[in-house]
Parts: structure tokens; sequence; C-alpha cells
């Protein structure tokens, strides 16, 4: 049975390569027809923020990919103590007693000479003088006891990367349980994994070299090794790594979402970052990305994500919310559209039907939600300023005069469809010896305050009939 698992720490927002992380996750899931779990892992309590475990659920619940279970780690605290003392009994796990950094992994800092790798006092208590400092209530770490022996090495298949090798002599006696009783991340997610089931863990490549550890531990523990799968990192276009700190909200899914985004364009553009279908594709839907993707298709090259400090947003990102924008069923778009309106004081005119009419009329010009409230405002407002480029065409000779006479021609006729709109408006120019090219251009400028946009007998359907008159004779 396939389970995987996106376990992120609320310690920050919802970071873009989560973000990436939690969806290939979802798409080998659901391909596999497999669980998707959704754990967060709460156990540094010191770091731990409500803000952000908020911001990771706005975040997650805007992607809409949802998950089938769920679980907090701060909840199975005595899972992950067991393990440790498993471990300890076994002779896979010891004491140690000293009070220097005694709730740390004491990683590269210097202990004599060289770097820290174990405690050889600690290593050498017997059983009985462990346990009796520990019932004397001696403070202690308990860490896992890595094999000094120089041919050992810890060994794994990544999916993604290959073959990965480590000596153990090069692996420090890492930390699974500290002085307070709380695990350590490597005791907590490897406890929870054997315990959840997980058969694949798919996260980011800066967790590669814990991976060594983790399958220490699995090997201890006497569980089967997940398949382990390591995406590359996103960087940025300097080639630093995307960082919460340095970037800002550069990073942030929500940043995306608060700019207009359709959530499907933003699930697109991240697969991209590192991963192809390999066959050109690069708008796809939802099932398409789901039936497209394995591990073959991943690179092991970092990918750059593209932002500048004037602009946040990622080209390619914007390029393929356009593209979703305009050729996404209209009857999924224009809830979301009303939605942003809302947002910003509009009003839809009309019913479903017509306003969807409106939708899949103004959207091929769009790039974002937010242009249907900027760009698209005459569309539901009477409230609109007007381009210098419209304001030219209203001002060519004779078109205001023009627009007065459209306005009372299309007052006295009961018909108001497009085709009796086009009907009267190059009537009309053939009466007064104009091209019709000048109505057509002064219409659409006086109707929407744009030079340029959809057809404009379109432009009259959607704007409406009582509007339009009122529009054409007010200018």
């Amino acid at each position: 049975m396939i389970r995987v698992r996106f376990a992120p720490s609320p310690t920050g927002y919802l970071h873009i390569g989560s973000a990436r992380t939690f969806i290939f996750n979802w798409l080998f899931a659901r391909k596999q027809k497999g669980t998707m779990v959704l754990r967060i892992d709460d156990t540094d309590v010191d770091r731990n923020t409500q803000a952000s475990l908020d911001s990771i659920f706005d975040g997650l619940n805007w992607l809409a990919l949802g998950w089938d279970e769920f679980y907090r780690q701060s909840e199975r605290l005595d899972l992950h103590r067991k393990l440790a003392y498993e471990l300890l009994a076994k002779g896979l796990a010891y004491r140690d007693f000293v009070p220097a950094a005694i709730d740390v992994d004491p990683k590269d800092k210097p202990h004599g000479e060289g770097p820290w790798l174990c405690n050889p006092e600690m290593r050498a208590l017997s059983n009985e003088q462990s346990a009796a400092r520990a019932a004397a209530g001696e403070p202690f770490v308990i860490r896992f006891k890595v094999q000094r022996d120089p041919a050992y090495a810890v060994t794994f298949h990544d999916e993604v990367y290959g073959a990965q090798s480590k000596l153990t002599v090069d692996i420090e006696d890492f930390a699974l349980l500290r002085s307070n009783g709380m695990p350590t991340y490597h005791l907590a997610t490897c406890a929870d994994d054997i315990d959840l089931e997980i058969s694949h863990i798919i996260r980011g490549q800066d967790h590669l070299t814990n991976t060594f550890k983790h399958v220490l531990i699995f090997q201890g523990a006497g569980a089967p090794v997940p398949r382990l799968a390591h995406l590359p990192l996103l960087i940025a276009p300097d080639g630093s790594k995307l960082s919460k700190r340095k970037h800002g909200p550069v990073v942030s899914v929500t940043t995306y979402r608060d700019n207009g985004f359709l959530a499907l364009a933003y699930i697109n553009f991240l697969c991209l970052l590192g991963w192809s279908p390999k066959d050109n594709r690069e708008q796809m839907t939802l099932l398409e990305l789901q039936n497209a993707f394995s591990f073959e298709g991943v690179n092991r090259s970092n990918a750059v994500v593209n932002f500048s400090d004037a602009d946040p947003i990622d080209p390619k990102a914007m390029w393929l919310n356009s593209q979703h924008l305009r050729s996404m069923p209209v009857e999924t778009l224009a809830p979301l559209v009303k939605t942003v309106l809302e947002t910003h004081g509009l009003k839809p005119y009309g019913d479903d039907a017509f306003f969807a009419d409106v939708v899949a009329t103004i959207r091929s010009r769009f790039a974002t939600l937010l242009d249907f409230p900027s760009k698209g405002r005459a569309y539901f407002s009477d409230d609109f300023e007007m381009d210098p480029g419209a304001l030219a065409k209203l001002d060519a000779p004779g078109a205001r005069e023009l627009l007065r006479e459209l306005a009372e021609k299309l007052a006295a006729n009961p018909e108001f469809t497009e085709a009796s709109v086009e009907a009267d408006l190059r009537k009309l120019a053939e009466e007064r010896g104009v091209k019709a090219g000048v109505l057509i251009n002064a219409s659409r400028a006086a109707l929407t305050g744009q030079p340029v946009g959809p057809s404009v007998f379109a432009v009259f359907h959607c704007i409406g009939r009582e509007r339009v008159i009122a529009r054409l004779r007010k200018v």
C-alpha cells in the first residue's frame, strides 16, 4: 500500500518549496491510488507559533488538494519516547550525562581535536551504571550509538539521486531524546513514519544528509526503510537558496494567492520547477499532472525561481496563470471572479448565466483574477477611470455627437442583441458618411474606458441595454 506524508513544521509561513513537496507527494499518492498523510511536526516547542500553523493551513486550503489522514507530532510523544528506550534496550543507543550542549546535536563542534563524533566515556558505561545515574536524577540525553567500524557504511537508493553511501565513522552519535524528554527531529520523524507505515518519503534535497541517520533508526527499530526520493532545491536568480529571511514574501505561497493567481496555475508552475513530463507540455490540468508525474521526470539540478526586487512574481508563473484563466471552464472561473469582485466592493449585474457570459467575454486579455476588478471594472460598475487612449477615441472629430445619435437609435429599438446593435451602428455610420470604425472605437471607449478589448458588440451585450444607453448619452 502506497502511503506518503507531508510533514511541515509550524515555524514560518508555507514556503514555496514546501508547497511543491506537498504537491509532488499528493500527485504520487493519487496516481498510485495511495494515501496522503498530513502530519504537523510540532515538537520544536520553542519555535512553533500559531501564526505559522495558520499560514500553513491557509496555503494548503488555497491549493485545495486535500489529504486523507491528519496527525500532530505533539500528540504522539509517548510513541517517540518508546522508540528511544527500545533502541537503548537493544544497545543501539546510550545515555549521555555530559552537561555541555546536552540538548543539541554537537555536529562539527570542537571537542578536543577534530569534529565531535561521539562521547567514548558515555558509550562505555554499562547498562547498570547508566540506569543508576538516571535513577539518581542525573539529566541525560539519549544518543544513537553509531558504529565506529571504518569499514561500515550506511547505504540507500534515492529515486532521484541514485545510490547513496556514507561511512558511519563520519556520522556523529546524534541525539534522539533531549534531557527534558522531548524527541529530536530525527527520532520523532522516524517513529511516526514507522508507526504510520509510510512507504515513500518524498522531501527536499536539503534532507539528504539527515537520511543516513534515519536509515540507521529504521534499521535499529527493525522496520523496513521507506523508499526515498529527494527533490532538487529551489534557488533565487543569484543562485542562493530561497530563504524566508532573505527573500521574504517572494517565497510565500500566499503571495501568489494575494496577487490573483489561480490555485491550479500555481500548482502547474510549481510542478515545472524541477520536474518535466518529458513531452514539452507546460500548461497542464490537475489530472494531466497526476497521470504524468514520475520520479524519472524529476531533475537532479536545482530549479531557479525568477523574480526581482520590483516584481516578486515569476514571469513563467504569470504566463501560466493567464493561460489557465483563459482556458478553464467558465463555470469554474466565475465563482472565483465573483469572490474577488465582492472583496473590492463590486457586485455583478444580472443572473449567474449573464455573469458567466461577461466573464467568458472579457477574460481573454486578463492575466490574474485581480484584473477583473481593475481592468474590467467597467463591466461591474459605472464608476471607472478613462484611459488616455480611450479619451483620444472619444475626441475624434464628431465622435461624441455620433454616440449621442447611436444612444437614441438603440433606445428606439426594442431589440438589443449583438446583431441588432451592429446593424444599428453600421446603419448610422453609413447615414453620416463615416467609417464604422469611428463609432466602434468611440463606443468601446465610452462603455469601458479602454481603447482596446473584446469585440465591441460583445461589449454592448455585457454592459447591458440600459447602462449602454446611459453611458453613450453621458459622453
